[in-house]
């Protein structure tokens, strides 16, 4: 069961590496509202495909409306708004990084508001997690909110609105199959978003002419939200909600990897550095102690 956790971690931490890039190219053609309504349409689409090859539709009916409602306010239409609104004003990378505060502030969350208990090995694996991530960009928190206070508090947000809606997920939707979850939170998320451009940004829906918008929507939509939706919902109900924003802790790396690969971007001792500090903290953040993962293993079974 872990090994397929740390793999969809890993695949999920590629594709969302990937999507900063794909938001930044995206924003100057279709503004805020119009790369969160076309991610959303062009992963609801990928998902309505398989569920429809699947012959999965049924399932649609038995999902619950009002939570699927404010998991996809808070999982996709808000917190995409925000990330948009934060890459108008700081670097794609730079994003990137205040996202991966994310897992903190699910912590947070599920220890005042859900009644989650950590271990002190879980607690630790996310400061070194973190720690690893400054030394990756070799920022410093001072530096981080300096740099422009809109876009990061925008992305702050953003981040503890992933985190408020990984615990939503995990209460209301556990027994939904994950392609359910994936499709219904995505769509509800497009309708929100198409009814607000509708208001506030009309000609968000035609403005999808060139080729590579197209294509920076499909990266986005069907890899960055489709697919990659499937991994994420797999990863809050086969492991936690905790685990599964550990993702964050990985894009500033893929990113970095992408920006290597594609643009021939040196990479440093400290991007070494720094990814050797943040696995380790994902190893001790999703610590679990003998006992525990023999009761995880009985409830699997049964």
């Amino acid at each position: 069961m872990m090994k397929r956790l740390y793999l969809a971690l890993l695949t999920l931490s590629l594709i969302w590496g990937m999507s900063f890039l794909f938001i930044k190219l995206l924003l100057l053609d279709l503004g805020v509202l119009g790369v969160v309504f076309w991610r959303c349409f062009f992963g609801a689409v990928t998902l309505l495909i398989l569920l429809i090859v699947q012959k999965k539709l049924s399932g649609l009916k038995k999902i619950p409306i009002t939570p699927i409602f404010f998991i996809a306010l808070l999982n996709n239409a808000l917190p995409w708004a925000l990330i948009a609104i934060s890459e108008t004003s700081i670097s794609s990378s730079m994003a990137s990084v205040i996202n991966a505060t994310t897992p903190i502030w699910t912590i947070i969350i599920g220890y005042f508001i859900f009644s989650s208990k950590l271990e002190r090995m879980q607690w630790l694996g996310i400061t070194v997690g973190f720690f690893g991530i400054l030394v990756l960009l070799e920022l410093n928190i001072v530096q981080l909110f300096h740099d422009n206070l809109l876009g990061v508090g925008t992305m702050l947000g953003a981040t503890i609105c992933y985190g408020y809606g990984a615990h939503l997920s995990r209460k209301y939707l556990q027994n939904i199959p994950i392609t359910i979850i994936s499709f219904a939170t995505l769509a509800m998320a497009g309708i929100i978003s198409g009814i607000v451009m509708l208001f506030f940004q009309p000609d968000g829906f035609v403005a999808i002419g060139n080729s590579i918008t197209i294509a920076s929507l499909i990266g986005l939509g069907v890899f960055g939200s489709g697919i990659a939706y499937l991994l994420y919902y797999y990863m809050v109900k086969e492991g936690s909600a905790e685990f599964a924003s550990l993702v964050t802790y990985l894009v500033p790396i893929t990113a970095m990897v992408w920006g290597s690969f594609l643009l021939q971007e040196e990479i440093t001792f400290h991007m070494l550095f720094g990814l050797i500090l943040i696995f380790s903290g994902v190893y001790l953040s999703s610590y679990k102690t003998k006992a525990k993962k023999q009761n995880t293993v009985k409830k699997i079974a049964v």
